[in-house]
């Protein structure tokens, strides 16, 4: 750790710290000269260094070891994560956002893109070059899939090992504050989506230092960071200053915390809501709205109820169980989780309440799961039809276009942005790329590169599917295939469904009834057998015919044609008469 606010009277002179209870001689190297560190209050050793500038190279060597080890909390690894650290001085950088204030998450349209594979060229400066296209689509939040320091040039980011590090392959930290910046000066809000649940496999040495892992708990990725255990209080402490980090040093104004379900916590106070206080607490020092929102798979509101209400405090979660049920009705998959739903029923009870499994039994996981959200806004909810995982984790990172026709896509774009949860689209899906988005990985050791091969063979082959329809992760490939086509974007095709999305989101912005989050205010009816269904909120009416043969459907009230994804829609004998997988938004009296 660099303390920066230490600096002694002797220009460049620093003063560096490390938290290393376990620890009982401690070097710091500094471009090949070595000095030794002192212990200090609470396990934190430190030295005054001189002639440390911005991009000094460092390292420690622990217990007399020779092998030179980045800084835990390394701001920069310019030369990939088995590297010296590099010093950020994070105050020179001339930010232009001085009155920049996102704007709030209840009228937000978030999309989520990969770094590597959202522009040509892959970096922090390429993703600059096409935000004028998010601005034109009607895009506010930008939600940055993980931009943590990992192992290789390209990955997912979910291996991040360098927690306090921009991704050096994408740029270094100013090209990271770069992107931010240009950003707010096109009034977009930035979200980072940040990894707590575990650490990568490779360049991981926080265990050299502290005792940042425990046995005590399994998780899908080994042993489980120890929030709760002896010496929590400091691994709590750098996990929290990192969330913390990012968003003063960086100006992010939210972060999207992976996996909550598998931060094992049994304290009285949990990780997830002390890390939401943290935040909350540098939003009124910094005067800017920062957002915390949440992924879990527990149908739990207790993570986006106010804490005095005993909850954690989170602004919201992704709701899994509307994105279930709309893609389970839309392609007639029961694989997987995709058992537990099907029914449109079930896609309109998650209208309504946000959950699905609310208390009720789940026969994929052969248990009640979930509970009650009762009381809760539809704003504390992220609706969606894609996003990383639900394209990266199926073994040909087939999008939802590459699964059902256009009529379909466009009666899913539909639901997800008149629903009253948050809408969020994923990077291409709004001119239905051709582009899979694959899951992909570039790890330098040999052994472990093997082993993630064979271990998404072997989990795909177990569905039925051949080792060679597959994309091995390893294959650079599968990497350069998941990088967006941008010149297909005005091919009638996809320009089509592009204008679509545009539409859709500016009828939303447009309309209160629409960005009204009140979900018992949704007036939801279905036929299971004849396959429609009709949303109605406010003065908007959305019909949707699901069937493959065009029917009339009563729509309660007929009003005015705001938008139809098939122009052969009729409105007769007081029916909405709808072409064959085909939807329509009226706006009535």
């Amino acid at each position: 750790m660099l303390d920066i606010q230490h600096t002694s009277a002797d220009v460049g002179t620093r003063t560096i710290e490390v938290w290393a209870p376990d620890a009982t001689t401690l070097e710091i190297d500094v471009q090949g000269s070595r000095m030794p560190l002192q212990r200090g209050h609470d396990d934190w050793w430190s030295v005054d260094v001189p002639g440390f500038i911005h991009g000094s190279r460092y390292g420690f060597l622990v217990d007399g070891c020779e092998r030179v080890l980045p800084d835990p909390r390394s701001g920069w690894q310019p030369d990939g994560v088995h590297g010296y650290s590099a010093f950020v001085d994070h105050s020179a950088f001339a930010w232009t956002d001085q009155h920049w204030q996102a704007r709030p998450l209840s009228s937000a349209v978030i999309y989520e893109l990969h770094v590597g594979t959202f522009s040509p060229r892959g970096t922090f400066d390429g993703a600059i070059e096409r935000l004028d296209h998010l601005v034109h689509l009607g895009v506010t939040h930008v939600e940055l899939m993980p931009v943590a320091q990992f192992s290789g040039d390209w990955g997912w980011g979910y291996d991040g090992v360098d927690l306090y590090a921009p991704h050096s392959a994408y740029g270094d930290p100013d090209a990271l504050k770069r992107l931010v910046n240009e950003c707010h000066a096109r009034g977009l809000a930035v979200i980072l989506d940040v990894v707590y649940n575990h650490l990568g496999p490779s360049g991981n040495y926080l265990s050299n230092f502290a005792p940042y892992h425990t046995s005590r708990y399994a998780t899908p990725w080994g042993d489980a960071v120890n929030f709760d255990g002896p010496r929590s209080g400091g691994v709590r402490q750098f996990f929290i200053e990192n969330a913390l980090m990012w968003l003063r040093d960086y100006h992010f104004d939210g972060l999207r915390v992976d996996a909550v379900h598998e931060l094992v916590d049994n304290s009285a106070c949990h990780f997830a809501e002390e890390l939401t206080s943290a935040v909350r607490e540098l939003s009124v020092e910094l005067g800017r709205y920062l957002v915390v929102i949440a992924e879990s798979d527990l149908n739990d509101p207790r993570l986006v109820r106010p804490q005095e209400l005993g909850g954690y405090g989170m602004d919201a979660q992704w709701s899994d169980d509307f994105h279930h049920s709309l893609h389970a009705v839309l392609t007639g998959e029961r694989s997987g989780y995709y058992a537990d739903f099907g029914a449109i029923e079930q896609l309109a009870k998650a209208l309504r309440n946000g959950y699905v499994y609310d208390g009720v039994y789940s026969e994929y996981r052969r248990r009640s799961h979930g509970r009650s959200p009762l009381g809760l806004d539809g704003h504390r909810f992220l609706g969606y039809i894609q996003n990383h995982d639900q394209i990266g984790n199926r073994a040909a990172g087939e999008r939802i276009s590459h699964l059902v026709n256009a009529g379909r896509v466009k009666i899913a774009a539909t639901l997800v942005f008149t629903a009253p949860f948050i809408p969020m689209i994923f990077q291409g899906e709004e001119w239905a790329a051709s582009s899979h988005f694959r899951y992909f990985t570039q790890h330098e050791d040999a052994e472990l590169a093997a082993a993630v091969s064979e271990g998404r063979r072997s989990e795909f082959i177990s569905f039925g599917w051949q080792p060679h329809d597959v994309p091995d992760p390893q294959d650079p490939e599968t990497f350069h295939s998941s990088k967006l086509r941008w010149d297909e974007i005005n091919d009638p095709l996809h320009s089509d469904m592009l204008e679509w999305y545009r539409k859709l989101i500016e009828l939303r912005r447009k309309s209160a009834s629409l960005l009204n989050g009140k979900m018992p205010a949704a007036q939801v009816n279905c036929d299971e057998e004849a396959r429609w269904l009709t949303l109605r909120r406010g003065d908007i009416h959305v019909v949707v015919n699901f069937a493959e043969w065009a029917q009339g459907i009563p729509p309660g009230d007929l009003g005015e044609i705001l938008l139809a994804s098939d122009s052969r829609l009729d409105v007769q004998s007081g029916l909405v008469w709808m072409p064959k997988e085909s939807v329509a938004i009226l706006r009535v009296a």
